[in-house]
């Protein structure tokens, strides 16, 4: 009798562990996730002039809210102009990567410690600090740049107007995002055996080709990760606009989709129009990675294959 409840016990304990876990992910993830579902699914309907008791009442709205998100103008250009962003952001962030992560895993590198956490450093600066550190560097009349510039008669580029910001949005986010990147990529690179690359010196492989034809083909894992965090954390962006659209009239309060959910919840006070909006982006977010991780698998099987 005594074996058979340790046993149990035994079997209980994993669940007890898990809990915690679980209470915290109903109560502060799956719990508001559904309320916004609910939400996105009401409206909110106004009699008279909508005062006194009873002049506004909240009722179900059926698909409305869904369709006239995917009618509205500034949720699809800020859609756009986010895709163009993400343009800009991913290839150099991950590029940038890559290539710091292959330079501090030579041998020919010194101080690689220091230099690992010099790169790592940005990253651990919050995106409001890091967005109202740049956007006064950006600004003509208090940038150091500027004034360089124009110590030399150089022009003088206004990147928080017209075409150039999307360049400045883009330095903040690759500035932030490239050391916890080469982070990921570096970890992988030092999991490889050595006799790997001895194996390849041995065949009189150079530094150069042991970075293509072993390296990069043995991190695609990682890569594959961080790429794909790159894709959530871009269709995320908004504190980096946010920050900067009091210093520019270039940036609108519906740059981005998610400033457009936030201008819709909290400036016009229709929290079931928003709430339809990111259910919306929350789904193509996960279609898209989804879809990207399922493509990325089915290549890793086919390599596997042959």
């Amino acid at each position: 009798m005594t074996g058979t409840t340790a046993r149990r016990g035994a079997l209980r304990a994993p669940y007890f562990f898990l809990l915690p876990a679980t209470a915290l992910f109903l109560l502060f993830f799956a719990l508001p996730i559904g309320y916004a579902v609910y939400l996105s699914f009401r409206k909110v309907e106004v009699s008279g002039l909508g005062l006194g008791a009873g002049a506004r009442e909240e009722v179900w709205a059926g698909f409305q809210n869904y369709t006239d998100a995917l009618g509205d103008s500034e949720l699809l250009d800020g859609a756009l102009r986010v895709l163009g962003y993400g343009c800009l952001v991913v290839p150099v962030m991950l590029g940038l990567a890559l290539l710091f992560a292959l330079m501090l895993d030579s041998d020919r590198v010194r101080f690689t410690p220091a230099t690992r956490l010099a790169i790592f450093l940005p990253y651990a600066i919050p995106g409001v600090v890091a967005a109202l550190l740049w956007g006064f560097l950006y600004l003509p009349d208090v940038s150091p740049f500027h004034f360089a510039l124009d110590r030399l008669g150089l022009p003088q580029p206004d990147l928080l107007d017209g075409g150039p910001l999307y360049f400045a949005l883009a330095n903040i986010a690759v500035w932030g995002g490239t050391g916890f990147n080469m982070i990921v990529i570096y970890t992988s690179l030092r999991a490889i055996p050595a006799e790997v690359y001895e194996a390849a010196k041995l065949d009189g492989a150079s530094p150069l080709q042991i970075a293509l034809r072993i390296k990069i083909p043995m991190v695609a894992p990682s890569l594959v990760l961080t790429f794909f965090f790159s894709i959530i954390a871009t269709l995320q962006v908004f504190s980096e606009p946010t920050t900067l659209k009091p210093l520019t009239n270039s940036v609108s309060t519906t740059w981005s989709p998610l400033m457009k959910v936030y201008q819709d919840a909290f400036g016009k006070g229709d929290i079931h129009s928003a709430a339809a909006q990111a259910a919306i982006i929350a789904l193509v977010t996960l279609v898209l990675s989804f879809g990207f991780l399922r493509a990325a698998n089915r290549r890793n099987k086919q390599e596997a294959a042959r």
